[in-house]
């Protein structure tokens, strides 16, 4: 019976992977925007907004996806048929060739990043903002709102989603630049409360 069930699933995911790949790019980016939102601003806070991001940073985040260095969650579509089995960015990733990835950050690298409008703890933002001068803002420019450092947008980004990064960074699901990592991990939770409301703060 369990070989069965694994041999169902493989099943499922090359047949995802079949209809993926069968898929032209402007399918794939229709695909994308039913979890990340039109033109990819996301109206869900655990799901981060990627219009705006710099080429480079998105080919990067997807072939760590395909290397499996980002935790994989599974996550059902949140618009358009909703009743489609869930999936993760690691299935969609790997089942995408290079050149359509390519395609696709440039599609979203050339659309305008729409910060979230989201509640903050004022009495944090303060705090927060020195220590991201401290500490983030040598690869995370102008508070963390600059595509141009291939490092991902900050500054309004879903407090939800980037609080999750950061955990998955601190319990070592994330991989990344070790320099970072290193910083994440000397980072208390309050510290990282006032990064997320100076970031939330920045709409």
């Amino acid at each position: 019976m369990r070989i069965l069930k694994i041999a169902s699933s493989l099943l499922t995911v090359a047949m995802f992977a079949t209809s993926v790949q069968a898929a032209s790019t402007e399918e794939v980016i229709a695909s994308c925007n039913d979890c990340h939102g039109a033109d990819g601003v996301s109206s869900n806070p655990d799901v981060p907004t990627i219009a705006g991001y710099s080429e480079t940073s998105i080919t990067d985040m997807m072939l760590a996806f395909v290397d499996e260095t980002r935790a994989e969650v599974k996550t059902k579509y949140r618009h358009g048929d909703t009743s489609r089995q869930e999936t993760s960015m690691i299935e969609i990733a790997k089942a995408l060739p290079e050149e359509q990835i390519e395609e696709i950050a440039v599609h979203y690298s050339e659309l305008e990043f729409v910060a979230a409008e989201q509640p903050f703890d004022e009495a944090q933002v303060a705090a927060g903002k020195k220590l991201h001068k401290k500490r983030c803002a040598k690869c995370h420019e102008d508070g963390g709102s600059s595509p141009d450092d291939d490092a991902g947008i900050l500054a309004g980004q879903w407090t939800d989603y980037l609080k999750q990064v950061f955990a998955d960074y601190k319990s070592g699901a994330r991989g990344g630049d070790e320099e970072m990592i290193k910083k994440i991990n000397k980072l208390s939770d309050e510290q990282i409360s006032q990064l997320l409301n100076y970031y939330a703060s920045l709409q």
